[in-house]
């Protein structure tokens, strides 16, 4: 079976399952190929990280960073990006902002085609679930995220989109 359908497989199953607080959940870690940004910028946040072991003192506009691995929807390979971290009881929020771009980022069309995802904090690494979040409970993270980053705000004023917002919830 290729990596791609296996992320098919994956992707499919995993959209079957609901996940409710407190579920004991037994995943395998994201396997395959891993696949750099082709964006330079990424590329370099990246493998420092990689290097380091940990995403501590690495930074966008001064703020500090998680690492994101996710399976890309159209490859099956692993894509690595660094995100602004906002994090709240151990939920993380990813904010597809794109600087307020007229479009999604890629990141986004690989969460929500692959909702099993890697995340980085520090030198900890866990499996989460994604799911987009909508009405009261994004406000609730958007209130978060640019609590944690002012910049979203004015992201949303410069895009004629909504900027979808997930939650990662933990699941080992």
């Amino acid at each position: 079976m290729s990596t791609r359908a296996v992320a098919h497989f994956v992707r499919d199953y995993m959209r079957g399952i609901t996940f409710r607080p407190g579920d004991t959940v037994v995943v395998m870690p994201l396997t395959g190929e891993y696949e750099p940004s082709g964006l330079d910028w990424s590329q370099k946040q990246v493998a420092k990280i990689i290097e380091s072991g940990t995403t501590d003192g690495i930074t966008i506009a001064d703020m500090p960073v998680i690492l994101l691995t996710t399976l890309g929807a159209k490859s099956g390979k692993l894509r690595k990006i660094a995100l602004m971290r906002v994090e709240h009881n151990g939920e993380y929020a990813l904010v597809a902002s794109l600087g307020g771009a007229p479009k999604n980022p890629v990141w986004y069309y690989n969460v929500k085609e692959n909702p099993l995802v890697e995340l980085q904090d520090g030198s900890v690494t866990k499996d989460y679930q994604a799911r987009e979040v909508i009405g009261d409970e994004k406000a609730t993270w958007w209130d978060r995220a640019v609590e944690a980053y002012p910049p979203y705000a004015e992201y949303q004023t410069k895009t004629d989109r909504q900027i979808p917002v997930f939650v990662l919830t933990p699941v080992s």
